[in-house]
């Protein structure tokens, strides 16, 4: 069976179109740090934005990421496929029952095989998504995954922040800071005397400690609202920068219009707008070779290129014209 990290032709292919759409679902898009180049290393981002945070996460280097996510989502043996394609693998977590938490023991030895051949791999360590300038618990995956990558070579963990500008609202901002890794060989030396339970512990509690400077952290308490309010960069609309856009607005409109329409349809059944830009990113990814080919099989002569380059800014700039004005509805955040 072909293994999860080798290379795939049509993976190859497809990969830089994958991260043209994410470059182009954010504004800004910022990397700062470096993995390291030697040993094992695993990524352990904070996680607000579903499978934005992941793209993002991708985008930062052309070689391949191999990604762990919760086990629930593999229930079709269609989109176990497709997952796999996309070289992300299946964790139970204990709410998913004790039968699947001992196939996460196939999981974690596919996960060794991965560090073993020199590519990362990437767990979300709070185990769950969730829009908020803050931090869940780290969960014990993480650290087993780790220390049984320390038993056998050279193993580095990497706190990263992952700050997006509006987790709702598309066309943002988004920042991805790598932290100083933390040497996983040195951290067990380093609690040799210690209880499992309590290195596993104490490695829980020092990932926490060093994701929490990569981002905005706000403690997760009754004064958070007041807290986030005090701190949040206030954002101001400029209607009169967009005025001037109005009728390039009015064309990108037109040419994305099954496209926006599409994105904002399901985006309004969501009953996790945390997916909403999740959503606006996959119909860019389906919709733009067929909207493309059919800009150019309708537009007569040399209109064909330039309705063509025009329709391949229009849908990023239909919603960079929408972030110029006032909020419509209510921002969750």
């Amino acid at each position: 069976m072909h293994k999860i990290w080798e290379k795939d032709l049509l993976y190859t292919i497809l990969r830089p179109y994958v991260d043209a759409c994410t470059r182009h679902s954010y504004n800004k898009p910022q990397v700062i740090g470096k993995l390291p180049e030697e040993g094992a290393v695993i990524i352990a981002p904070n996680h607000t934005s579903t499978l934005m945070d992941a793209l993002v996460i991708l985008r930062t280097r052309k070689s391949p990421t191999v990604f762990g996510a919760r086990a629930d989502i593999f229930a079709k043996p269609v989109v176990a496929r497709i997952l796999r394609f996309l070289r992300i693998l299946p964790l139970a977590r204990l709410r998913d029952g004790s039968q699947n938490v001992l196939k996460n023991l196939e999981t974690f030895e596919v996960i060794d095989d991965v560090l073993e051949n020199g590519v990362p791999f990437c767990l979300f360590p709070e185990g769950k998504h969730r829009p908020m300038h803050s931090l869940l618990p780290i969960g014990k995956g993480i650290a087993r995954i780790a220390f049984a990558s320390a038993a056998k070579r050279q193993t580095y963990v990497v706190p990263t922040g992952i700050e997006h500008g509006s987790f709702f609202r598309y066309r943002y901002p988004c920042t991805v800071k790598f932290g100083e890794p933390i040497d996983v060989n040195a951290f067990l030396k380093a609690h040799e005397g210690c209880s499992e339970g309590e290195t596993f512990m104490a490695f829980r509690k020092e990932l926490g400690r060093q994701i929490k400077p990569l981002i905005t952290y706000i403690p997760d308490d009754e004064n958070y609202e007041a807290a986030w309010s005090a701190v949040k960069p206030v954002r101001k609309p400029q209607p009169l920068a967009a005025v001037p856009l109005a009728p390039l607005f009015l064309l990108a409109a037109l040419l994305c219009l099954p496209m926006w329409v599409t994105a904002e349809v399901l985006c309004r059944k969501a009953k996790d707008h945390a997916w909403n830009n999740t959503i606006r990113y996959g119909v860019k990814l389906l919709l733009t070779p067929v909207m493309l080919l059919f800009w150019v099989l309708v537009m007569p002569g040399w209109w064909k290129l330039l309705v063509g380059v025009l329709f391949l800014f229009s849908y990023s700039f239909f919603y960079d014209w929408l972030n110029l004005t006032p909020s419509r509805g209510t921002e969750a955040e």
